[in-house]
């Protein structure tokens, strides 16, 4: 099965604390592997202290300085250093890659030029760095019960809390939190 726009949410029996209660967003798997993006882990720098220390400035008024303040996200231990903005559709960013119907990314910097101004995208995450896995290296964590896999949901990528991103996904899932064991096992 292709997992691609799903979300993989840790379980508790997952033993490396860089995933622990992490909820990833998927953007590709294939024969060859998987990437995806930790979309819960906020970082202590905003998107402005961001492009500040990039050197990058807008040639365009800044009307949505709010946007400016987000975080910037802990994407997986994977090219730490390189960045990515989840966003929805931008007519003005040529360089994006399709993921979804309603998801792109870009790892242009022009797309960091219309932060703040008005042509920014509708909504809009940057994560440092991604997870990554090798061929069937996903499908032996989900066969071990180190995942649980569901259809990704953009309302939850936006629209809600950080904090509240993993719980959320589980109770779309059906689950509630405190009835999750870190025991392994098949019934």
């Amino acid at each position: 099965m292709n997992f691609k726009h799903h979300f993989l949410l840790a379980m508790p029996c997952m033993s490396d604390n860089r995933f622990k209660n992490s909820l990833i967003y998927l953007c590709e798997h294939n024969d060859e592997g998987a990437m995806g993006f930790i979309i819960n882990q906020p970082l202590d720098i905003t998107v402005a202290n961001m492009l500040d220390q990039m050197g990058i400035e807008s040639n365009q008024e800044i009307t949505q300085p709010f946007s400016l303040e987000q975080p910037l996200y802990f994407g997986g231990p994977v090219s730490e250093d390189s960045g990515f903005v989840l966003h929805k559709n931008t007519p003005l960013c040529t360089e994006k890659r399709f993921l979804s119907e309603t998801l792109y990314i870009s790892t242009s910097k022009e797309i960091l030029t219309y932060l703040g101004t008005e042509n920014e995208p509708e909504r809009f995450m940057i994560v440092l760095g991604y997870a990554g896995w090798e061929t069937g290296q996903l499908e032996n964590e989900l066969a071990r019960n180190s995942w649980l896999t569901l259809e990704a949901d953009p309302e939850i990528i936006f629209n809600t809390p950080s904090e509240e991103r993993w719980e959320k996904a589980l109770q779309l899932f059906g689950i509630d939190p405190v009835h999750l064991s870190s025991d392994i096992g098949h019934a």
